[in-house]
């Protein structure tokens, strides 16, 4: 079976196309064919004047144009699309959605912080994680943070918060948003035993690439620390030349170790897990029971 899921964050768009086949237990196996990245940066529109520009507007249809032909010549005949943070603020958001389906034939459904947190816990990665542990997932994104926390194998709680890297570039979160971040952290963690943390995003991606860790390994919160250090010391030019990364990564890199610190520090967790999973794997694992239960989508 062949299915893709179409994320439009923040910082970027993202499609990604995947096999899905039964194993030998009756689990199915989810692998990667193809995950196309274009950097819309929505965010620095909406977080700043409240809506989407009509440059980035058309940038949105074309891209989503690009996708419809890619899950064409793939032959996915099941996918999903939604749309994250800055669609959710952009008041003009309704227009734009109801223009990529006239052109496009995609329908994108705006999904809650509270939906994309359940969405990336059903990627099930803590599954291959140990059942006698407690996991904080963190996923960071340009305009919200969803925070997703379960121990002994069962969910205990999960938030989103409107702490973003965009949002932090634009200088656009206060003191009580990140009070009420710890104060979640602090309240759901309390009483638990040794807490890990699971990242996803491409910008913990980036730092577990280049760390140079073995899959699998996770990285310590001081080596994070050494990053942030790192980074906030020299210019964005100087990131790019030193580091290859790209500007729109290059920018963003700095907030986004910030609030993995953060809420690693709250959370007292002194490693972090990199799988490379995202929303996108989620709605994935989503579309697949749909399709294998007979929904329709």
């Amino acid at each position: 079976m062949r299915l893709a899921a179409i994320d439009i964050g923040s910082n970027a768009a993202r499609l990604l196309i995947q096999d899905v086949i039964e194993g030998p237990q009756g689990k199915p196996d989810f692998i990667k064919l193809t995950l196309v990245r274009v950097p819309l940066r929505l965010g620095f529109d909406v977080f700043e004047k409240g809506e989407i520009s009509e440059d980035k507007i058309e940038m949105v249809v074309k891209t989503l144009l690009s996708y419809k032909l890619l899950l064409e010549v793939y032959g996915v005949k099941h996918f999903l699309a939604v749309a994250t943070s800055a669609m959710r603020d952009a008041v003009n958001s309704k227009q734009i959605l109801s223009r990529v389906k006239k052109e496009t034939g995609i329908e994108v459904k705006v999904i809650s912080g509270d939906e994309e947190a359940n969405s990336i816990y059903e990627s099930h990665v803590a599954e291959k994680l140990s059942d006698n542990e407690s996991y904080l997932y963190i996923d960071v994104g340009g305009g919200s943070t969803e925070l997703t926390f379960f121990s002994d194998g069962k969910l205990v709680a999960k938030e989103s918060f409107n702490i973003g890297t965009i949002r932090l570039l634009k200088n656009q979160v206060n003191e009580d948003q990140w009070d009420e971040m710890k104060r979640f952290i602090k309240q759901k963690t309390s009483g638990y035993h040794h807490i890990t943390a699971i990242g996803s995003g491409g910008n913990i991606n980036k730092i577990f690439s280049l760390s140079k860790r073995k899959e699998g390994r996770p990285l310590p919160l001081e080596l994070l620390r050494n990053y942030y250090k790192e980074f906030s010391s020299i210019s964005l030019s100087q990131r790019i030349s030193l580091y290859q990364l790209r500007e729109d990564r290059a920018d963003v890199i700095v907030p986004a170790l910030l609030i993995y610190i953060n809420v690693m520090r709250w959370a007292d967790a002194e490693e972090i897990f990199v799988p490379k999973i995202g929303l996108a794997d989620g709605l994935i694992h989503i579309l697949y029971e749909q399709v294998k239960n007979g929904v329709s989508v």
